[in-house]
């Protein structure tokens, strides 16, 4: 089983993004190991730092580097990437040569209640992944517009229609690591 390392554009516990991942990474058990990866805590990233790195850039690196695969989970926003992810993206191209997500395959989803469902930052995303080259997926942007009536008081995905739809990204994600391991990409069997 593949292990992806699930990074999520939302620090705020409760929000539709993580609920949304949470539930990825419930669906995802029987096919993916998604793992969420703390960004929270990365101070900025600065290059004057490359040469004595801080103890979480390199811990960070370092979980990023064992993983098979990367998931993005990015709200909805007015703007390109929220800044967590853009630092933690920063921090793991770095130093230059030696960067975590060269040749990993990775996948994005979109989180937002309204009818944009953060295409902004999405397309954004994309664009600094292909300039990573981090094979992604081309449908792996799976777009969910919902709202907190999706789970129940538990934080629960309860929407079937939901679920079925995460279930399906989920297997699309897992077949295409798999495509990438065979045509001999940094992917291994987990």
């Amino acid at each position: 089983m593949s292990g992806v390392a699930l990074l999520i554009g939302s620090l705020r516990q409760g929000s539709l993004t993580r609920q949304v991942a949470q539930a990825l990474v419930a669906v995802a058990a029987p096919v993916l190991r998604l793992e969420a990866v703390p960004i929270g805590h990365l101070k900025f990233y600065n290059p004057q730092l490359d040469d004595a790195p801080l103890p979480e850039w390199t811990a960070f690196r370092s979980t990023v580097h064992a993983a098979d695969a990367v998931l993005f989970v990015t709200p909805e926003s007015p703007g390109p990437v929220p800044g967590v992810l853009r630092n933690a993206i920063d921090i793991g191209a770095r130093p230059a040569g030696r960067s975590a997500w060269q040749g990993k395959p990775g996948g994005v989803v979109r989180v937002g209640p309204g009818p944009q469902v953060a295409a902004a930052p999405g397309r954004h995303l994309q664009r600094s992944l292909q300039g990573l080259n981090v094979p992604t997926l081309a449908l792996a942007e799976a777009c969910q517009a919902g709202s907190g009536a999706l789970f129940d008081e538990r934080g629960q995905l309860a929407d079937r229609a939901t679920r079925e739809f995460l279930l399906r990204f989920v297997v699309a994600f897992s077949s295409w690591i798999e495509l990438h391991r065979r045509r001999g990409g940094r992917a291994s069997a987990g």
